[in-house]
């Protein structure tokens, strides 16, 4: 299927490794001018060639943090300018995970932190696309939890601040449509990423089990089998972000292999 993404310019944030870059890649893979960004250079700059390698696109880098005031808005404009297209079509909004802990444990500190990584990157995020969005349409899609339907076990900070994204994503599903721009959720369930393997030691731990028996009890528990792969979820990305999707926004898309229990998606 083409998803009519050839020459679409794409920033993705925080996409050296792990979910942003299956993102990356998937948008790659259909011919996007991809941007991405990241804190480390070494591991970008790592990224950035298998991208290119591998899929033959045009890829443009930028060390940023999105969780700092000016770090969003600098990939976006960097980006914009670097293609030359005077337009963004497709923006992904990622980053980290706060650290596991339950809410007696964790501090004031701890969650304006949380705050700015999760909540306000995505707020600034948008906010920087939407002057090369509005003229001609595009996508946002906000990169979440299934935690915003089914609570994760001492994961407090992201059960909670995930959902205000998920507000945010409606709200500007609404104040935006009139320019064309969709704004889309897709909540990751278990993808092999470092950050599951994070959180894997941390209910090993708790539980007083090792993680290899941690792994396979949470596998066990996935419908289709097995855990995703970023590239499972970089694939829904982009179809999200295609013209096959033109009449979807302020949806949240669980891809999760059938592990979230719950009626409605």
């Amino acid at each position: 299927m083409d998803l009519g993404l050839k020459g679409k310019v794409a920033a993705v944030m925080a996409a050296s490794e792990g979910i942003g870059f299956g993102v990356a890649r998937a948008l790659a893979e259909e011919g996007c001018l991809v941007a991405i960004c990241a804190r480390r250079p070494d591991r970008l700059d790592e990224a950035a060639k298998t991208l290119r390698s591998e899929t033959g696109a045009e890829v443009w880098t930028c060390v940023a943090d999105v969780a700092k005031p000016a770090g969003p808005e600098t990939v976006i404009d960097g980006a914009v300018a670097h293609f030359g297209q005077k337009r963004l079509d497709v923006l992904v909004n990622n980053g980290g995970g706060p650290k596991p802990g339950p809410t007696a444990e964790t501090t004031d500190a701890q969650w304006r932190s949380a705050f700015e990584l999760l909540v306000l990157s995505n707020v600034r995020a948008s906010r920087a696309a939407f002057p090369h969005m509005k003229a001609h349409g595009g996508s946002i899609t906000n990169i979440v939890s299934t935690s915003v339907k089914q609570p994760i076990e001492n994961l407090v900070l992201s059960n909670s601040l995930r959902s205000a994204v998920v507000g945010l994503a409606k709200t500007l599903s609404l104040e935006w449509a009139p320019h064309k721009i969709r704004v889309n959720n897709v909540l990751p369930g278990s993808i092999a990423t470092i950050r599951i393997e994070e959180i894997l030691k941390d209910e090993a731990a708790r539980r007083g089990i090792s993680v290899a028996d941690a792994r396979l009890a949470r596998e066990g528990a996935i419908p289709l089998g097995r855990y995703g792969t970023p590239l499972d979820l970089g694939r829904t990305v982009a179809f999200l972000a295609s013209r096959h999707a033109d009449y979807i926004t302020g949806q949240s898309l669980s891809v999760d292999g059938g592990a979230t229990r719950w009626v409605h998606g």
